[in-house]
């Protein structure tokens, strides 16, 4: 019997002519400022290499060029059905591999129907956010059927997310008030969304300082940044972008100020709050010399899960990407309204077996599995799918790097 989902329905057909062409969004969308600490650009950890549509991966690697659309579209595609299955009541795996005029590829679609009532979508990392761990490790932590990786990391550094983190289950990972903000994410009700989610926050004693960042890979210039004792240790000057002057640090236990100086203090224990400024952030932090801090902060909208990525894939069903250049490996999340599907998509790239997709392509891929709204999460060496697969965890995709990477934090499935 074949599966209610559409997404199915692309696996199902051993030959298919070419995907369709969805107009693109008007307009000119513009990448993400982005964190590579070099001139002209504003946070430190987002890949060097980037496009007009964000980065491609964390690695930050250049990516194959591909040929010319027009030496594609005409072409017919060829697709052959791989591998199709059950994992659980509501979750269906999909494999396929096609082919056209710039070279073959190999996808992999996890599909979860929310109407399951058994079935969790949620937001997995290590215990500390200044951490890395393999999906692998992080769905097997979580007692997961299903996992893909999550958001862009500065990798090489701190390790910790670019974005916003929530767990249902485990709360507010990490956030930032801009600059790194198109999520997917579940709203109070457990509705599936991609849209942009910030965070708040506010010192009573100071309320005219920004707070600008929780638990974040760096802090704003001229706003504030608030570390718990989930992020590690306290920060150093990697979260102030070197900066060492016209700094503070401010540690508060306890609802107390304990401290206030003008120079970080990296390495130390996180016994309540530690509070980082730059410019103007630093200014409003020396004038919390004593007494009492009431620090807060939540996120807009209060979802109940948060993933980010680099950019919104679709919205209404409109392509909002214009990157037809560079091929790499690729993770996507999309939502189905018509099924209330979640669409877990890995892309395998960087191989003579799969030379992975352009933004584009992928944008479109989502739109013909059905998606309505789709983002583009981490991609490169991250990419990565892991399933149930006879009685046990079995990474289902091929990972470019040759072994699993070590990422921020993926999405995984569990059953309730």
């Amino acid at each position: 019997m074949l599966p209610r989902s559409r997404t199915t329905a692309l696996a199902l057909a051993v030959v298919l002519a070419g995907l369709g062409a969805p107009a693109l969004a008007d307009g000119s969308p513009t990448g993400p400022t982005g964190p590579t600490g070099r001139a002209g650009r504003v946070d430190p950890g987002l890949p060097v290499h980037a496009g007009v549509d964000g980065p491609h991966s964390s690695d930050g690697v250049r990516g194959r060029v591909a040929p010319r659309a027009a030496a594609y579209d005409d072409e017919p595609t060829t697709r052959v059905v791989l591998e199709q299955r059950r994992i659980a009541p509501g979750v269906r795996f999909s494999s396929w591999s096609e082919t056209d005029a710039r070279g073959p590829v190999r996808s992999h679609l996890l599909a979860v129907d929310l109407d399951e009532s058994s079935l969790r979508l949620d937001y997995a990392a290590p215990t500390k956010v200044a951490a890395t761990d393999d999906v692998m490790s992080l769905a097997r932590a979580r007692q997961a059927i299903a996992a893909v990786n999550g958001d862009f990391f500065d990798i090489g550094r701190t390790g910790a997310p670019l974005g916003v983190g929530r767990s249902v289950t485990r709360g507010l990972f990490n956030a930032r008030a801009s600059g790194w903000n198109a999520a997917f994410y579940l709203t109070r009700k457990g509705r599936p969304q991609v849209g942009e989610v910030t965070l708040r926050g506010a010192i009573k004693e100071r309320p005219q300082a920004s707070v600008t960042n929780f638990n974040s890979h760096f802090v704003a210039p001229g706003g504030i940044g608030v570390y718990t004792q989930r992020w590690g240790t306290s920060p150093g000057y990697a979260v102030t972008q070197g900066q060492e002057k016209n700094v503070r640090m401010v540690e508060v236990r306890g609802g107390k100020v304990v401290s206030n100086r003008a120079r970080l203090r990296p390495g130390a224990k996180i016994r309540g709050l530690v509070l980082v400024g730059r410019g103007e952030g630093a200014r409003q932090l020396r004038k919390l010399r004593t007494g009492s801090a009431t620090v807060n902060w939540w996120l807009a909208g209060r979802p109940s899960m948060v993933v980010t990525g680099s950019k919104a894939l679709i919205d209404e069903g409109v392509v909002q990407v214009v990157d037809d250049a560079e091929m790499h490996p690729r993770t996507a999340v999309g939502i189905d309204r018509d099924t209330n599907e979640v669409l877990l998509l890995v892309v395998d790239g960087r191989s003579s077996t799969s030379r992975g997709q352009t933004l584009v392509e992928l944008a479109r891929t989502m739109v013909e599995l059905g998606a309505d709204e789709a983002l583009n999460l981490d991609g490169g060496g991250s990419s990565t799918m892991v399933a149930r697969e006879s009685g046990s965890l079995q990474v289902q995709n091929s990972p470019s790097d040759g072994a699993l990477r070590q990422v921020a934090n993926g999405l995984v499935v569990t059953q309730r």
